[in-house]
């Protein structure tokens, strides 16, 4: 298990890097956030980490006690899900994320998962009080069913499933580099060029967009400079 080739450390950094500090553990947490997975719906999130790795992985995240394996209804599927105390990385997982965004991405690094995407939104969005509770569904054509998710807007944040609503204000059809692209943005024009389609209020959706503020990238990332944010999952728009 990781114990056995790690630091051999007390420290609270060691000792969580035992933990988390493989290849691809991080990126498992973070793909389980936003609920269970099965093994299937991981390799679709992580399409460079291979079959072995992944279930390593997996089984050493289970064994420190941050993942567990259930069986769930119809036909007991088998799906991974963060415990309790599994749940407590994600200010670390999100904080790493904003951290992050004062290096622009690479050339390579342009794959970003649907979860990563709908959670730049739950972290990035910013209320208005004054502003009545709506819903939404977004569709992310791109990945399929996967791409099915519920967002509940309140006057404190912006609470995302998935799990669609029934009877959402606002139905919105895209693609994750178009949406991502939107973020940010005072109107629909952007969105509406990329071929996204709205049903219901685009009030709901201009408003869920116009308020997610990702931090941009810079250039003052130089050695001794901090540089304070909120806590983010870390993905900008994509460049267009």
């Amino acid at each position: 298990m990781p114990v056995q080739r790690g630091y051999r450390q007390a420290c609270g950094i060691a000792r969580g890097l035992d933990i988390v500090g493989e290849r691809w553990s991080l990126l498992v947490v973070r793909e389980l956030l936003l609920g269970p997975k099965r093994f299937t719906d991981l390799q679709q999130a992580l399409p460079t980490a291979s079959p072995n790795a992944l279930s390593d992985r997996l089984r050493e995240l289970a064994h420190a006690g941050v993942v567990r394996r259930r069986q769930v209804p119809p036909g007991n599927v088998r799906v991974y899900e963060l415990t309790t105390w599994g749940r407590g990385l994600e200010p670390i997982v999100v904080a790493l994320g904003t951290w992050a965004l004062a290096a622009p991405p690479t050339a390579e690094q342009r794959f970003v998962s649907v979860d990563s995407a709908m959670l730049t939104i739950r972290t990035y969005f910013v209320p208005t009080p004054e502003q009545p509770e709506a819903t939404l569904r977004i569709e992310l054509r791109d990945h399929g069913p996967a791409g099915a998710f519920g967002v509940r807007l309140t006057s404190s944040d912006a609470e995302v499933t998935h799990e669609p609503p029934d009877q959402p204000d606002a139905v919105l059809t895209t693609t994750t580099d178009a949406l991502l692209a939107a973020l940010g943005a005072a109107d629909l024009a952007g969105l509406r060029s990329a071929g996204a389609m709205i049903v219901g209020d685009p009030e709901v959706v201009r408003r869920l967009l116009a308020n997610v503020r990702v931090p941009a990238p810079t250039d003052q990332h130089s050695p001794g400079t901090s540089r304070p944010g909120r806590a983010g999952s870390g993905h900008p728009p994509p460049e267009t």
